[in-house]
């Protein structure tokens, strides 16, 4: 009995962890078929979407209300200019259109995000940057606290690695305005890519957000399932932030977006996703980057679910709207769930047990997710789709890889340690490029030059540890006899060895980069005084 307890527990946690990551499979397969099902979002809200508000864009100036556009920012320097500029040529009344900058960084970034802001105030754009007297509440406190000053009925996001084009508003105002847009809350539109050209890395980014956007944003759009704002490339409604129901943007989670859109919804304000609009955004080009972001990602949903998940299941909602909003919100729970089934099943199979080895493939052979990526890139990019649908194994393995860091977060997040909020270096990388545009001006050299490329973490530890682990684990299957399970550790050993080796190159890089910047800099420091003398 003493032995065979410990091998109970062992197992009971396989099995749990197996079944988990068949939910999760289960899940991508049942939106897949609700987005084949729903060849649009729906005929209506397709057909606002593409109208003009009945008015003409200069002469019906009574037709479109006012709109504040809110770009929160926070040491930007290669990407503000862009932001701003293209904000700023956005095709709207001049009259009715507010930009504000809510810039909280202190570095340059202030200085190009004012001359940028005050060339377009001499071209009679109404462009402000507003500070603050500290970071209070990151991002939400930035963007509560930038209401005070907005003069918009509507408030349309954007983070500081988008590039939002020309129409965007006019595409997405309409859609508030409409007989049915009464109880519209928030809008939602579809992330493109400015750089998925640009490594295997963001093939692989392109890849996963095509698949939520196209087919999990839209399925739960078009079945009327709760589905969360992605903090940006977005509009609300001003009176659906300011609901005393709803709460205004909070700072106690690190997804203040997911965290208002659902408590707007759940203060019945509907929330539409509009899949023929979409916005483009620069993917981190640095590994290190993309892991920080899902990192922040996984820590604020979990946080987000810590937050709602008693008031979504003890709410007014059907039992299939309560269950689908808590499996969304806990989605980045497959990660422990991963590591997990790492660990026990070397051990299992040392101890002489025979995991149920079907159970092991419930998550890795379900046609879910591969099924879900290719239902997107067919929908976007129906002549080459297969193409970029090769690049899955690379999700698969960053999935793996990243599965400490990511179970790092949702442990934090189940902790109630919020922590402060990490931002996602951006470099001004675009499709075809490797140069960082300081100032927004094209310099040479690479993102590795620059002063926000991001360094190891201690959790690199973890990962090497786990790399050589999920190794050992194929050694002790392979000399077992156990076949069945050596892709699946294999896969492990690849991932944990592709997050840990491809992190540990490239902060060898961003460190010599900044280096020879610094001997640049001193070089012409130098010159500078020789001149003089």
């Amino acid at each position: 009995m003493p032995q065979s307890l410990p091998l109970f527990f062992l197992q009971l946690i396989y099995a749990i962890s197996a079944f988990g990551l068949a939910a999760y499979g289960l899940q991508a397969f049942i939106l897949t078929l609700l987005r084949l099902r729903a060849d649009r979002l729906t005929a209506a809200d397709s057909t606002i979407a593409s109208g003009d508000c009945g008015g003409s864009s200069d002469d019906g100036k009574t037709d479109w209300p006012s709109v504040t556009v809110q770009l929160p920012v926070y040491n930007e320097l290669h990407v503000v200019g862009r932001l701003i500029d293209a904000c700023a040529r956005i095709d709207y009344p001049p009259d009715r259109l507010q930009i504000q900058v809510l810039d909280d960084s202190d570095d340059d970034t202030t200085t190009l995000a004012m001359s940028r802001a005050a060339y377009w105030q001499r071209k009679g754009t109404d462009v402000q940057v507003v500070r603050r007297s500290s970071r209070r509440g990151y991002k939400a406190g930035a963007l509560q606290e930038g209401l005070a000053s907005t003069a918009g009925e509507f408030v349309a996001v954007f983070d500081a690695d988008f590039a939002p084009r020309p129409g965007f508003l006019r595409r997405t105002i309409p859609v508030f305005l409409a007989p049915s847009g009464a109880e519209v809350g928030f809008v939602q539109t579809r992330w493109a890519h400015l750089n998925p050209a640009y490594s295997a890395l963001t093939r692989a980014q392109a890849l996963a957000l095509d698949g939520h956007f196209v087919v999990e944003q839209a399925a739960r759009n078009s079945t009327g399932l709760p589905f969360g704002f992605n903090g940006s490339a977005g509009v609300w409604r001003r009176a659906c932030i300011e609901d005393a129901a709803v709460g205004g943007w909070q700072a106690d989670t690190l997804c203040e977006d997911l965290d208002l859109s659902y408590r707007a919804q759940m203060a019945g304000w509907r929330g539409l996703y509009l899949d023929d609009v979409e916005a483009p955004a620069e993917l981190p080009p640095q590994l290190l980057a993309f892991k920080r972001q899902q990192f922040r990602w996984a820590k604020g949903s979990v946080a987000t679910l810590r937050k709602l998940g008693a008031c979504i299941w003890q709410g007014s909602w059907p039992l299939y709207k309560r269950i689908a909003a808590l499996v969304h919100l806990g989605g980045y729970l497959i990660h422990p769930l991963l590591l997990l089934l790492l660990l026990v099943s070397p051990v299992l199979i040392l101890l002489g047990s025979q995991p149920f080895w079907p159970l092991a493939y419930l998550s890795l052979v379900s046609i879910g997710p591969p099924a879900l990526y290719a239902l997107a890139q067919h929908r976007l990019h129906p002549r080459d789709w297969p193409r970029r649908w090769a690049f899955l194994p690379i999700l698969m393995l960053l999935g793996m890889g990243l599965s400490l860091s990511n179970s790092v977060a949702a442990f934090q997040a189940l902790l109630g340690r919020t922590g402060a909020f990490l931002r996602t270096p951006k470099f001004r990388v675009e499709t075809g490029e490797r140069a960082f545009r300081p100032g927004g001006r094209a310099t040479a050299g690479t993102w590795q030059r620059s002063g926000y490329a991001l360094g190891l973490e201690p959790v690199v530890g973890g990962e090497l540890f786990l790399a050589a682990y999920a190794c050992a684990g194929c050694f002790v299957v392979a000399a077992g006899g156990h076949w069945w399970s050596l892709p699946f550790l294999a896969l492990y050993a690849g991932g944990y060895s592709l997050v840990a080796f491809v992190g540990l190159y490239e902060s060898w890089l961003a460190r010599h980069g900044k280096k020879a910047r610094g001997q640049s800099a001193s070089r012409l420091f130098r010159a500078k005084n020789l001149v003089k003398s």
